[in-house]
């Protein structure tokens, strides 16, 4: 058997998926019009043949037979139908380990306002938990202005659904998205909304823009003023300061100049010193030149 599993895309995981075993089963955005992201480039959007998702899951089974839970790849491989998603999710379990694997992968907000709450509830049965949400924002101003295909009451409305199906989710922040001037309106319209939703983790990036973003040709243009790095600063000090649900805050990218984790509301204070402290000590020549020195995400 060849040991060489399919993948023809970028491949793109978060931190926490780290011992996941990846599994190919889209490549590529299904929507792919967010002005600020360059992750996929020029790659259309593919959903993998299930011949070819069942002969990589036949791979993981010799080589990698203690597997207790796959990573579906692809940018939103959520988009999938209830019925697709099933069928995966029967194959994972006729390969994958002993027992019941989990199955998580990344999905957009509108992947899952398509799907019923019964259909949610399906799916947790059959392995599906812990998703990764790229919600970016819950200020619907800023959603519009960089083409999410969402609004903030979207965001709620289908995160309800997924808690209601059981499914547990982890969602991204995007801190400088909003733009010179409006980063703390965007943090305390976000706040408002998380605070009503129970993440199992929020994820706090830092909007890093390349030549390739339609956001960037923007800011070329005059037509979006990028924040600053101590506004970034303020912005996660706000958004952190707000935030009223129970959660772990997850700050360790590459996109961060400062790393930070913690718990909240336990370790609030603490997350909330690291930040100003780091905006005291650290110049906004020194952040900026940390930025520029970002190559990849």
């Amino acid at each position: 058997m060849n040991p060489v599993l399919h993948f023809n895309g970028p491949v793109w995981r978060p931190p926490y998926e780290s011992t996941s075993q990846l599994l190919q089963v889209t490549s590529g955005c299904s929507w792919h019009r967010c002005k600020f992201c360059t992750l996929y480039g020029e790659h259309k959007f593919r959903m993998s043949p299930m011949n070819e998702i069942e002969t990589d899951l036949r791979v993981i089974n010799e080589f990698q037979p203690r597997a207790h839970r796959v990573f579906l790849t692809g940018a939103n491989p959520f988009v999938l139908t209830t019925s697709r998603l099933t069928d995966i999710a029967l194959l994972v379990r006729k390969y994958v380990g002993k027992g019941h694997p989990t199955i998580g992968c990344f999905a957009r907000i509108t992947d899952i306002s398509r799907k019923s709450v019964e259909d949610l509830k399906q799916l947790h049965h059959l392995g599906f938990d812990h998703l990764t949400i790229g919600v970016e924002s819950a200020d619907s101003e800023t959603l519009a202005r960089v083409n999410k295909g969402y609004d903030a009451a979207e965001v709620a409305e289908q995160c309800g659904k997924l808690e209601e199906a059981g499914i547990h989710y982890n969602i991204f922040y995007l801190v400088g998205l909003a733009g010179s001037g409006n980063g703390e309106r965007n943090a305390a319209k976000t706040a408002e909304v998380f605070s009503k939703l129970h993440p199992a983790s929020i994820g706090i990036l830092s909007l890093t823009l390349f030549p390739e973003s339609q956001l960037y040709k923007e800011m070329q243009q005059g037509l979006y003023v990028e924040a600053t790095e101590h506004e970034r600063f303020d912005e996660m000090i706000c958004l952190i300061s707000l935030l009223k649900c129970k959660t772990h805050i997850l700050g360790r990218t590459v996109s961060n100049p400062v790393p930070f984790t913690g718990s909240l509301p336990t370790d609030r204070e603490v997350l909330l010193k690291t930040l100003m402290d780091a905006k005291s000590r650290l110049s906004e020549d020194s952040l900026r030149r940390y930025r520029d020195s970002i190559v990849s995400l």
